[in-house]
């Protein structure tokens, strides 16, 4: 069920305009779709806003645009102060809920890992995944199931078990998650050997989900 959002049109679009309305509480933003003639220009209550991003990010939303009726949108891009992390803007671009949709999707480990009873340290290494679906499919978060993990284990986004319907479009190889054997068991070459693994599959992942936002865009 889509959520509705109220927003405002705005005029302005200069550096001053767009400072004051910041100062105001509110977050420029533009709206995009295929049937709109012209890219909306609006704002939006920044508490709102915030809210969402935090506990529905990939929700389909019933804007009613003032130039334009409304319309169902997801969030497809945010701008936030790099040192602060206020919302700066905003774009919604306009779905259509009988068309696939991709979206990124956090990632939270489940259950009582064997290799973390024995003493590992578990990493989820992959934090989202990106799917396609259609947006009413869009799951809030995907559960990689680690309970049969064992220390030197691991599991890549082909072991992922998606609702009917949500495709994985993030590399199969990638790995998720995995169980590190405990530091203090290690010899100082092991060591560092374990922490060079770990860092090239973080690496790889985040190689590859900037791949994939590069194509996608």
């Amino acid at each position: 069920m889509a959520i509705a959002m109220k927003v405002e049109q705005r005029a302005g679009a200069t550096k001053g305009d767009l400072r004051k309305l910041r100062i105001s509480g509110q977050v420029p933003g533009i709206v995009y779709g295929r049937s709109l003639q012209d890219a909306s220009q609006v704002s939006v209550c920044e508490k709102e806003l915030s809210a969402l991003l935090r506990s529905h990010p990939n929700a389909v939303l019933e804007l009613d645009v003032p130039s334009a009726g409304k319309h169902s949108v997801m969030v497809s891009d945010v701008q936030r102060d790099s040192l602060t992390g206020k919302l700066l803007h905003v774009d919604f671009h306009q779905i259509n809920m009988n068309e696939a949709v991709k979206a990124n999707v956090r990632i939270e480990a489940i259950g009582d890992s064997t290799g973390v009873r024995e003493g590992g340290i578990l990493s989820l290494v992959l934090h989202e995944l990106e799917v396609q679906c259609l947006p009413s499919d869009i799951p809030e978060i995907v559960e990689v199931d680690v309970s049969e993990l064992e220390i030197g284990g691991s599991l890549t986004v082909s072991d992922l078990q998606l609702p009917q319907g949500v495709e994985a479009k993030s590399d199969p190889q990638l790995v998720v998650v995995t169980v590190l054997a405990p530091q203090k068991e290690l010899s100082e070459a092991e060591a560092e050997a374990q922490d060079a693994e770990l860092q090239e599959a973080e690496s790889r992942s985040e190689e590859a989900n900037h791949e994939e936002i590069a194509t996608s865009t």
